[in-house]
């Protein structure tokens, strides 16, 4: 399938409108700031007509986010690549339903060289969702993807503060506990919103999921050769670091909400199975 049939721009307020892959990388940015280090995470499927209704609920509470208002509410892209050990245990630990478990992802929002990766540890402690996040230069990432453990200079520009050496160094080393390897890339559109006067209160969208083919020795991009995972709908996902606010417990119960698990990167590697085997020494996915 080509970029052109899975991105195509929809135009009408019914449809969400995504711009193309090719848009991405000319018209790129750093996305992704104001993270909490912990907090939960509530994931709901919706049909558009009921994302649009929730939306206009939520803006009661929140404001469109910065990277939201800068491409016109159209939505951002957020791409990926997660890295797994050869035998995909990080896959089969959330396939077993693991409470306690971790991802290995390296983040980007556009194929421009010049702006940061993202490597992230994403934790699961029964609820509490748990995240230690460095960026670092393209290159530095090509350089954990090929096992090595940057220096600190090659964490970007001015972010080089003790919490991202702390984040490099324990990325390297839960990399090298389970010898992992980059393993395939992971992509979506986000909407997001987020309190107007913290980061501890945020919901998103997200849609046209897509799982993409890694090669190794590769620079990061935004996959070309990908596949579609079949989908119940959008992702809605409410996120709160202390207790569930009020309102959003009313949203849940007038949208009738019911919380499921949408697990982005085992979905990817499941419409991948029968695609390729990836290329890195021992490191295939099982297609049975």
């Amino acid at each position: 399938m080509t970029a052109v049939k899975f991105h195509s721009i929809l135009t009408t307020l019914d449809r969400v409108e995504c711009p193309t892959k090719e848009h991405w990388k000319v018209n790129g940015t750093v996305a992704g700031k104001g993270l909490q280090a912990s907090r939960f995470e509530y994931k709901y499927y919706v049909d558009e007509g009921r994302a649009r209704a929730i939306r206009d609920f939520v803006k009661s509470y929140l404001e469109p986010d910065e990277f939201l208002v800068k491409f016109g509410g159209i939505g951002y892209p957020v791409c990926s690549l997660y890295l797994d050990s050869s035998g995909l245990l990080l896959y089969d630990q959330t396939m077993q339903g693991q409470k306690n478990r971790f991802k290995l992802r390296i983040r980007f929002y556009d194929d421009n060289p010049e702006n940061p990766a993202f490597l992230e540890i994403k934790r699961r402690d029964s609820d509490v969702i748990k995240k230690k996040r460095a960026a670092i230069t393209r290159e530095g990432a090509k350089l954990v993807l090929a096992g090595e453990t940057p220096s600190v200079d090659c964490l970007y520009g001015s972010k080089r503060t003790m919490r991202a050496v702390d984040a490099l160094d324990e990325f390297c080393y839960l990399r090298d506990r389970i010898s992992a390897y980059g393993c395939n890339y992971v992509y979506y559109h986000r909407e997001a919103y987020v309190s107007p006067d913290s980061n501890q209160i945020r919901v998103t969208f997200d849609r046209q999921l897509e799982g993409g083919v890694y090669v190794p020795g590769t620079d990061l991009a935004i996959p070309r050769d990908s596949a579609r995972p079949k989908m119940e709908g959008v992702v809605l996902e409410l996120k709160f670091t202390d207790r569930f606010p009020t309102w959003m417990g009313n949203l849940a119960k007038d949208f009738n909400l019911q919380r499921t698990s949408v697990p982005k990167y085992v979905l990817c590697v499941d419409v991948l199975k029968d695609k390729r085997v990836l290329k890195s020494p021992g490191h295939s996915i099982p297609t049975t």
